[in-house]
């Protein structure tokens, strides 16, 4: 990661695109000055180099380079450009929550059932070939009018987050937020199973009180807190979806003694497990 700010999305709701094209700015052309724009503008420089500033902050974008300007902030150019320079730019927006942050002080948190994409204001991508492929199959979707061309571009975007997303973290593997999140898909994954600090921090290869002191600034809880209250949102489906005694249910998901498990359902829920059931299913 190159910059220190991020924007997170909480989501579901995921972002959607709205439009998107390539330009050519010969010398002495500049980018267009705007105000409160409404969207997201994402710029991803080929060729050359772009002089973009949003409100007092300024960037040199030089090939390979993404920025993600804000819809709700002036964003102008700071300087013509000095050679040819081509780049891609794509409008997007949520109706999801947001924010910019530097790295380490968000507050969107991915979930049990959410997630949350985090994107570096500014990167240097280090797959531009794939880059430009998936650029051009966005704008062309993008000027299609056929029934499918809705869902291609959406994909297509989508791909673009997900790439955008999983490379600036592949590059600090082990910063806080990757190893939170890896260490909340390997409790989901065998939350049924008896799970300890220790065999947490086995599977991921790294020191419990670190892991521990990830998940409480990504998550808000520690490890073994997080698994109980994923166990107990998933007590919750299966009482709602079942029939299954609450034995089962407990075993199901991870509770070794019903009366355990009725008590901490009920600390959690204001209600015993029986009751939750009744009030969803008559």
């Amino acid at each position: 990661m190159s910059e220190e700010l991020l924007l997170t999305f909480r989501s579901p709701p995921l972002p959607f695109f709205i439009e998107s094209n390539r330009r050519t700015y010969q010398p002495g052309e500049e980018h267009p000055n705007r105000t409160n724009l409404g969207v997201f503008d994402l710029l991803f420089v080929q060729q050359g180099s772009l002089y973009i500033a949003e409100e007092g902050k300024r960037w040199t974008l030089n090939a390979g380079d993404v920025l993600i300007l804000r819809p709700d902030r002036w964003h102008y150019s700071y300087k013509p450009c000095q050679e040819e320079t081509v780049f891609d730019w794509v409008h997007f927006q949520t109706v999801g929550a947001w924010e910019e942050t530097e790295a380490s002080q968000g507050s969107l948190r991915g979930d049990y059932y959410t997630y949350a994409i985090r994107l570096p204001k500014k990167m240097h991508l280090s797959f531009p070939d794939e880059a430009k492929l998936l650029f051009s199959q966005l704008h062309e979707a993008a000027q299609s009018s056929s029934h499918g061309a809705f869902w291609e571009r959406q994909q297509r975007f989508l791909h673009l987050l997900q790439m955008l997303d999983e490379g600036w973290r592949s590059d600090a593997a082990k910063a806080g937020v990757s190893v939170a999140e890896r260490a909340a898909a390997y409790l989901k994954m065998n939350y049924r199973s008896i799970i300890t600090n220790t065999m947490l921090s086995e599977a991921l290869q790294l020191h419990t009180n670190y892991i521990t002191r990830c998940m409480t600034e990504v998550f808000g809880c520690t490890p073994q807190q997080y698994l109980l209250y994923y166990r107990l949102d998933q007590a919750k489906l299966l009482l709602i979806k079942t029939d299954w005694p609450i034995a089962r249910v407990a075993e199901e998901t991870g509770f070794r003694q019903t009366p355990h498990f009725s008590r901490l359902f009920a600390a959690q829920t204001g209600m015993p497990p029986l009751k939750f059931r009744k009030r969803f299913t008559n």
